[in-house]
Protein backbone atom coordinates (compact mmCIF):
# COMPACT_ATOMS: atom_id res chain seq x y z
CA UNK A 1 0.00 0.00 0.00
CA UNK A 2 1.24 3.77 -0.68
CA UNK A 3 1.96 5.15 2.68
CA UNK A 4 -0.50 8.68 2.87
CA UNK A 5 2.18 10.48 3.13
CA UNK A 6 3.62 10.10 -0.58
CA UNK A 7 0.18 10.81 -1.49
CA UNK A 8 -0.92 14.70 -2.86
CA UNK A 9 -4.38 16.33 -0.96
CA UNK A 10 -7.40 16.52 -2.96
CA UNK A 11 -6.48 20.29 -2.84
CA UNK A 12 -3.53 19.94 -4.46
CA UNK A 13 -5.44 17.68 -7.29
CA UNK A 14 -7.98 20.17 -7.56
CA UNK A 15 -5.77 22.72 -8.56
CA UNK A 16 -3.41 20.90 -10.98
CA UNK A 17 -6.73 19.86 -12.53
CA UNK A 18 -7.93 23.19 -13.20
CA UNK A 19 -4.56 24.14 -14.45
CA UNK A 20 -3.99 21.58 -16.26
CA UNK A 21 -7.42 22.11 -17.66
CA UNK A 22 -7.10 26.08 -18.66
CA UNK A 23 -3.11 25.76 -19.15
CA UNK A 24 -3.11 29.03 -16.89
CA UNK A 25 -2.30 29.14 -13.26
CA UNK A 26 -4.20 32.55 -13.35
CA UNK A 27 -7.80 31.02 -14.26
CA UNK A 28 -7.19 28.06 -12.06
CA UNK A 29 -6.83 30.01 -9.33
CA UNK A 30 -9.68 32.67 -10.41
CA UNK A 31 -12.13 29.06 -10.33
CA UNK A 32 -11.16 27.55 -7.00
CA UNK A 33 -10.69 31.44 -5.36
CA UNK A 34 -7.12 30.74 -5.12
CA UNK A 35 -4.10 33.34 -5.76
CA UNK A 36 -2.50 32.74 -8.55
CA UNK A 37 0.88 32.05 -6.14
CA UNK A 38 -1.11 29.48 -4.37
CA UNK A 39 -2.26 27.52 -7.70
CA UNK A 40 1.95 27.80 -8.25
CA UNK A 41 2.94 26.17 -5.06
CA UNK A 42 -0.16 23.25 -5.56
CA UNK A 43 1.43 22.72 -8.61
CA UNK A 44 5.06 22.68 -7.61
CA UNK A 45 4.45 20.18 -4.38
CA UNK A 46 2.87 18.22 -6.81
CA UNK A 47 5.75 18.21 -9.24
CA UNK A 48 7.82 17.47 -5.90
CA UNK A 49 5.58 14.22 -5.31
CA UNK A 50 5.55 12.73 -8.33
CA UNK A 51 9.14 13.57 -9.28
CA UNK A 52 8.41 15.27 -12.84
CA UNK A 53 7.87 18.60 -14.29
CA UNK A 54 4.16 19.24 -15.39
CA UNK A 55 4.80 21.99 -17.35
CA UNK A 56 6.83 23.60 -19.77
CA UNK A 57 7.12 27.18 -18.15
CA UNK A 58 7.78 30.06 -20.10
CA UNK A 59 7.14 33.40 -18.42
CA UNK A 60 4.10 33.88 -16.85
CA UNK A 61 2.76 30.96 -20.04
CA UNK A 62 2.35 27.47 -18.78
CA UNK A 63 1.61 24.61 -21.14
CA UNK A 64 1.57 20.85 -20.65
CA UNK A 65 4.38 18.35 -20.94
CA UNK A 66 3.49 14.62 -22.06
CA UNK A 67 3.40 13.90 -18.20
CA UNK A 68 1.43 16.28 -17.20
CA UNK A 69 -1.22 15.25 -19.99
CA UNK A 70 -0.85 11.60 -19.32
CA UNK A 71 -1.42 12.45 -15.48
CA UNK A 72 -4.35 14.81 -15.97
CA UNK A 73 -6.12 12.72 -18.67
CA UNK A 74 -6.28 10.05 -15.95
CA UNK A 75 -6.84 12.39 -12.97
CA UNK A 76 -9.83 13.97 -14.96
CA UNK A 77 -11.32 10.57 -15.14
CA UNK A 78 -10.42 9.60 -11.03
CA UNK A 79 -11.68 12.79 -9.96
CA UNK A 80 -15.24 12.14 -12.38
CA UNK A 81 -15.66 8.91 -10.88
CA UNK A 82 -15.27 10.49 -7.24
CA UNK A 83 -17.75 13.42 -7.82
CA UNK A 84 -19.92 10.21 -8.93
CA UNK A 85 -19.42 7.88 -6.11
CA UNK A 86 -19.75 10.33 -3.45
CA UNK A 87 -22.94 11.44 -5.41
CA UNK A 88 -24.51 8.40 -5.40
CA UNK A 89 -24.49 8.48 -1.54
CA UNK A 90 -25.72 11.21 -1.22
CA UNK A 91 -29.14 10.21 -3.47
CA UNK A 92 -28.98 7.19 -1.54
CA UNK A 93 -28.93 8.59 2.05
CA UNK A 94 -29.50 6.04 4.78
CA UNK A 95 -32.26 4.17 3.03
CA UNK A 96 -29.88 0.94 1.66
CA UNK A 97 -32.44 0.23 -0.97
CA UNK A 98 -31.33 2.19 -3.85
CA UNK A 99 -30.59 -0.23 -6.87
CA UNK A 100 -28.34 0.85 -10.10
CA UNK A 101 -29.60 -0.44 -13.14
CA UNK A 102 -27.33 -0.06 -16.83
CA UNK A 103 -30.41 0.26 -19.64
CA UNK A 104 -30.29 0.37 -23.14
CA UNK A 105 -31.79 4.12 -23.88
CA UNK A 106 -34.26 3.45 -26.01
CA UNK A 107 -35.80 0.84 -23.54
CA UNK A 108 -35.90 2.90 -20.82
CA UNK A 109 -37.52 5.87 -22.15
CA UNK A 110 -40.18 4.10 -23.91
CA UNK A 111 -41.11 1.29 -22.01
CA UNK A 112 -39.51 1.19 -18.36
CA UNK A 113 -39.83 5.07 -17.19
CA UNK A 114 -43.23 5.28 -18.21
CA UNK A 115 -43.66 2.15 -15.57
CA UNK A 116 -41.57 3.15 -12.99
CA UNK A 117 -44.74 4.98 -10.59
CA UNK A 118 -46.41 1.91 -10.40
CA UNK A 119 -42.62 0.27 -8.91
CA UNK A 120 -42.58 2.78 -6.75
CA UNK A 121 -45.96 2.53 -5.45
CA UNK A 122 -45.44 -1.43 -4.55
CA UNK A 123 -41.72 -0.98 -3.22
CA UNK A 124 -41.43 2.73 -1.77
CA UNK A 125 -38.15 1.91 0.08
CA UNK A 126 -37.00 0.71 -3.02
CA UNK A 127 -34.93 3.97 -5.63
CA UNK A 128 -34.12 2.84 -9.27
CA UNK A 129 -31.73 4.98 -10.59
CA UNK A 130 -30.85 4.41 -14.23
CA UNK A 131 -28.10 4.91 -16.50
CA UNK A 132 -27.84 4.29 -20.50
CA UNK A 133 -25.45 1.41 -21.73
CA UNK A 134 -25.80 0.10 -24.82
CA UNK A 135 -23.02 -3.35 -24.67
CA UNK A 136 -21.65 -5.37 -21.98
CA UNK A 137 -20.05 -3.69 -19.13
CA UNK A 138 -18.22 -4.96 -15.89
CA UNK A 139 -20.82 -4.14 -13.43
CA UNK A 140 -18.85 -5.13 -9.98
CA UNK A 141 -16.36 -2.12 -11.56
CA UNK A 142 -18.89 0.30 -12.08
CA UNK A 143 -20.81 -0.38 -9.37
CA UNK A 144 -23.90 -1.32 -11.13
CA UNK A 145 -26.76 -3.93 -9.31
CA UNK A 146 -27.99 -4.68 -12.46
CA UNK A 147 -28.48 -4.48 -16.13
CA UNK A 148 -31.09 -4.77 -19.34
CA UNK A 149 -29.21 -6.52 -22.09
CA UNK A 150 -30.71 -6.81 -25.94
CA UNK A 151 -29.38 -9.59 -27.91
CA UNK A 152 -27.79 -13.21 -26.99
CA UNK A 153 -27.03 -14.26 -23.80
CA UNK A 154 -23.42 -13.49 -24.17
CA UNK A 155 -22.56 -11.38 -21.16
CA UNK A 156 -19.05 -12.52 -19.78
CA UNK A 157 -18.69 -13.16 -15.87
CA UNK A 158 -22.57 -12.12 -15.00
CA UNK A 159 -25.78 -14.38 -14.68
CA UNK A 160 -28.47 -13.71 -17.35
CA UNK A 161 -32.17 -13.97 -16.46
CA UNK A 162 -34.57 -14.21 -19.65
CA UNK A 163 -37.12 -11.49 -19.58
CA UNK A 164 -38.81 -11.69 -23.14
CA UNK A 165 -38.59 -12.03 -26.44
CA UNK A 166 -38.65 -9.16 -29.30
CA UNK A 167 -41.27 -9.42 -31.98
CA UNK A 168 -41.46 -7.12 -34.83
CA UNK A 169 -44.69 -5.12 -36.18
CA UNK A 170 -45.37 -3.55 -39.76
CA UNK A 171 -46.83 -0.10 -38.63
CA UNK A 172 -47.01 3.42 -40.67
CA UNK A 173 -49.25 6.33 -40.66
CA UNK A 174 -53.23 6.03 -41.64
CA UNK A 175 -52.46 8.89 -43.81
CA UNK A 176 -49.23 7.33 -45.64
CA UNK A 177 -51.39 3.32 -45.52
CA UNK A 178 -54.17 4.79 -47.81
CA UNK A 179 -52.45 7.11 -50.02
CA UNK A 180 -50.27 4.33 -51.16
CA UNK A 181 -53.02 1.77 -50.59
CA UNK A 182 -51.43 -0.54 -48.04
CA UNK A 183 -53.88 -3.76 -47.90
CA UNK A 184 -51.16 -6.52 -47.40
CA UNK A 185 -47.82 -7.58 -48.05
CA UNK A 186 -47.86 -7.14 -52.02
CA UNK A 187 -48.96 -3.76 -51.68
CA UNK A 188 -46.57 -2.63 -48.60
CA UNK A 189 -43.78 -4.68 -50.76
CA UNK A 190 -44.14 -1.54 -53.38
CA UNK A 191 -43.76 1.38 -50.96
CA UNK A 192 -41.54 3.22 -49.08
CA UNK A 193 -40.04 1.45 -46.18
CA UNK A 194 -38.24 2.85 -43.34
CA UNK A 195 -34.91 0.86 -42.28
CA UNK A 196 -32.55 0.35 -38.80
CA UNK A 197 -28.93 0.66 -39.66
CA UNK A 198 -27.87 -2.25 -37.71
CA UNK A 199 -30.84 -4.78 -38.81
CA UNK A 200 -30.33 -4.11 -43.13
CA UNK A 201 -32.90 -7.68 -43.73
CA UNK A 202 -35.48 -7.05 -41.36
CA UNK A 203 -37.67 -6.59 -43.93
CA UNK A 204 -35.98 -8.97 -46.64
CA UNK A 205 -37.16 -11.54 -43.86
CA UNK A 206 -40.11 -10.07 -43.27
CA UNK A 207 -41.19 -10.28 -46.33
CA UNK A 208 -39.90 -14.16 -46.71
CA UNK A 209 -42.18 -15.09 -43.70
CA UNK A 210 -44.96 -13.76 -45.57
CA UNK A 211 -44.19 -15.77 -48.55
CA UNK A 212 -42.83 -13.03 -50.94
CA UNK A 213 -39.38 -14.47 -51.33
CA UNK A 214 -36.54 -13.11 -49.64
CA UNK A 215 -34.72 -10.84 -52.34
CA UNK A 216 -32.79 -7.73 -51.04
CA UNK A 217 -34.90 -4.94 -49.77
CA UNK A 218 -32.99 -1.94 -48.86
CA UNK A 219 -34.57 0.73 -50.89
CA UNK A 220 -35.89 3.95 -48.52
CA UNK A 221 -34.70 6.07 -45.79
CA UNK A 222 -31.88 4.34 -43.04
CA UNK A 223 -31.74 5.81 -39.64
CA UNK A 224 -29.67 4.53 -37.22
CA UNK A 225 -31.86 4.96 -34.04
CA UNK A 226 -35.45 3.64 -33.43
CA UNK A 227 -36.39 6.74 -31.95
CA UNK A 228 -36.02 8.04 -35.57
CA UNK A 229 -38.07 5.66 -37.35
CA UNK A 230 -40.75 6.31 -35.12
CA UNK A 231 -40.77 9.79 -36.05
CA UNK A 232 -40.23 9.26 -39.53
CA UNK A 233 -43.26 6.74 -39.47
CA UNK A 234 -45.38 8.99 -37.48
CA UNK A 235 -44.92 11.79 -39.96
CA UNK A 236 -45.64 9.74 -43.30
CA UNK A 237 -42.35 9.03 -44.26
CA UNK A 238 -42.64 5.16 -45.15
CA UNK A 239 -43.04 2.17 -43.28
CA UNK A 240 -41.18 0.46 -40.49
CA UNK A 241 -40.80 -2.77 -38.72
CA UNK A 242 -41.24 -1.63 -35.13
CA UNK A 243 -40.67 -3.77 -31.66
CA UNK A 244 -44.07 -3.69 -30.27
CA UNK A 245 -43.51 -2.40 -27.09
CA UNK A 246 -41.94 0.94 -28.60
CA UNK A 247 -44.80 1.81 -30.22
CA UNK A 248 -47.52 0.94 -27.49
CA UNK A 249 -48.65 4.61 -27.32
CA UNK A 250 -48.99 5.46 -30.98
CA UNK A 251 -50.86 2.03 -31.61
CA UNK A 252 -53.20 2.89 -28.81
CA UNK A 253 -53.55 6.70 -30.05
CA UNK A 254 -54.22 5.84 -33.31
CA UNK A 255 -50.84 7.95 -35.15
CA UNK A 256 -49.84 4.24 -36.14
CA UNK A 257 -51.62 1.43 -37.59
CA UNK A 258 -50.25 -2.30 -38.12
CA UNK A 259 -50.18 -3.18 -41.51
CA UNK A 260 -50.52 -6.58 -41.43
CA UNK A 261 -51.77 -9.61 -38.46
CA UNK A 262 -47.98 -11.08 -38.41
CA UNK A 263 -46.28 -10.82 -35.43
CA UNK A 264 -42.46 -11.85 -36.14
CA UNK A 265 -40.06 -12.73 -33.77
CA UNK A 266 -36.54 -11.88 -33.84
CA UNK A 267 -33.69 -14.20 -32.73
CA UNK A 268 -32.44 -11.86 -29.95
CA UNK A 269 -34.09 -11.71 -26.30
CA UNK A 270 -34.22 -9.06 -23.36
CA UNK A 271 -32.01 -10.66 -20.35
CA UNK A 272 -31.85 -9.07 -16.71
CA UNK A 273 -28.02 -8.90 -15.87
CA UNK A 274 -26.98 -9.66 -12.18
CA UNK A 275 -23.47 -9.98 -11.22
CA UNK A 276 -24.32 -12.95 -8.70
CA UNK A 277 -25.92 -15.56 -8.59
CA UNK A 278 -27.61 -15.03 -5.57
CA UNK A 279 -29.69 -11.59 -5.86
CA UNK A 280 -30.18 -8.98 -3.15
CA UNK A 281 -33.95 -8.74 -2.26
CA UNK A 282 -33.97 -5.13 -4.28
CA UNK A 283 -32.96 -6.83 -7.66
CA UNK A 284 -35.15 -9.85 -7.33
CA UNK A 285 -38.39 -7.49 -6.56
CA UNK A 286 -37.05 -5.40 -9.35
CA UNK A 287 -36.39 -8.07 -11.82
CA UNK A 288 -39.91 -10.02 -10.76
CA UNK A 289 -41.85 -6.77 -11.06
CA UNK A 290 -40.67 -6.43 -14.96
CA UNK A 291 -41.77 -9.84 -15.88
CA UNK A 292 -44.84 -9.47 -14.29
CA UNK A 293 -45.61 -6.69 -16.72
CA UNK A 294 -45.27 -8.55 -19.78
CA UNK A 295 -48.08 -10.91 -20.98
CA UNK A 296 -47.90 -14.25 -22.13
CA UNK A 297 -45.50 -17.04 -21.12
CA UNK A 298 -42.78 -18.69 -23.93
CA UNK A 299 -42.53 -22.56 -22.63
CA UNK A 300 -39.27 -22.69 -25.32
CA UNK A 301 -37.53 -21.01 -22.00
CA UNK A 302 -38.71 -23.57 -19.27
CA UNK A 303 -42.42 -21.37 -18.76
CA UNK A 304 -39.72 -18.35 -17.59
CA UNK A 305 -39.86 -16.32 -20.93
CA UNK A 306 -41.96 -13.35 -22.03
CA UNK A 307 -42.35 -11.95 -25.08
CA UNK A 308 -43.52 -7.77 -25.82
Amino acid sequence: MTPRRHLPSHAILRSFEAAARHESFTLAGEELHLSQSAISRQVRELERIVGTDLFHRAGRRVVLNKAGRDLAGQLAIDLERLRQTVFRAMTAGDQGGVLRVGVLPTFASRWLIPRLPDFARRHPGIRINLSARTAPFDLAEERFDMAIHFGQPDWPGAQMRHLCDETLLAVAAPGFARTHGIKGPETLARAPLLHLETRPFAWSDWFGACGLGRGEVFAGQVFDQFTMIIAGAVHGLGAALLPSYLIERELAEGALIQLDDRRMQTANSYYIVTGSATASPGVKAFADWMKSLIPGRDEAHGGDAHSF
